[in-house]
């Protein structure tokens, strides 16, 4: 190939518009600072803080997918995702499989099949990051990487629910490491249905971003943020500092790969 015939693709795309990047931040910040207050809380306002946190962190993906990718790939993940979510927690409230005995608390509101409304949002909140940076990384091994990002991400998702009592598992078996409340089932769960979902949703999205769309930012400072709140909270916050040193440094493992890339500028 001629150099007089190499255009790298970075430069054929602009960025959105500053107001459209200025809504994007601050639902993200909301988000963010939602969670920022949870540990200073307690009581209903931490009820209801733990849903908004959910819902923002939902908007704040969708929004990015929305801009970055654009309305059909935006909608059509919101589906899939809602869908699957719905699904696959409702065999697993009513079955035990695959993640294991579990019941919600009615304190998280409205339920559909036995599944409160918010929690398939937390699947939207996370799929989407996972699937962008499993693109960028793990060429044909994309459904595996994004399955073990979700399940690194439960990691912290799920001592903190069941501490403040928003679900609870029967363990009759082994457990998660530093986690004795939750069955190692769970983890193996979240690996499995992680990787179909984002295995659906490789094959169903497309790839090509908008022209003028969004960069990956906000999927950087959302999975980062993800990281150190997990550390920072369990070590300073929440006292068990066996979760913030075992999830924080799988969870770091997973996301070296990706952040090396971004480091290093690859397209």
């Amino acid at each position: 190939m001629s150099i007089r015939h190499y255009s790298p693709r970075r430069n054929r795309r602009r960025a959105i518009s500053r107001r459209m990047s200025g809504i994007l931040i601050a639902v993200l910040a909301v988000a963010i600072s939602l969670q920022i207050i949870y540990p200073l809380i307690d009581g209903e306002t931490l009820r209801l803080v733990t849903i908004a946190v959910v819902y923002w962190g939902a908007g704040a993906m969708l929004l990015h997918a929305l801009l970055a990718y654009g309305q059909r790939y935006a909608f059509t993940y919101l589906g899939i995702t809602f869908s699957f979510a719905l699904a696959i927690e409702h065999i697993g409230v009513k079955t035990t499989w695959p993640f294991g005995e579990y019941t919600y608390s009615p304190d998280l509101g409205l339920q559909i099949f036995s599944v409160p409304l918010v929690v398939p949002f937390a699947w939207i909140m996370i799929a989407h990051p996972a699937l962008v940076i499993s693109r960028r990384v793990a060429g044909h091994w994309v459904f595996l990487y994004g399955g073990i990002v979700m399940a690194a991400w439960d990691l912290f998702l799920d001592p903190l629910m069941v501490s403040s009592g928003r679900w609870t598992w029967v363990v009759s078996g082994p457990h998660v490491p530093f986690q004795p409340e939750i069955p190692l089932s769970n983890t193996f769960g979240w690996l499995l249905s992680g990787m179909v979902l984002i295995a659906i949703l490789h094959f169903a999205l497309t790839r090509e971003r908008r022209k003028i769309g969004a960069s990956f930012v906000a999927v950087d400072i959302f999975l980062a943020w993800t990281l150190f709140s997990g550390v920072v909270g369990n070590l300073f916050f929440f006292s068990r500092p066996g979760i913030a040193l075992f999830a924080g440094a799988i969870f770091a493992a997973v996301l070296a790969p990706y952040l090396f890339t971004r480091w290093l500028g690859r397209p």
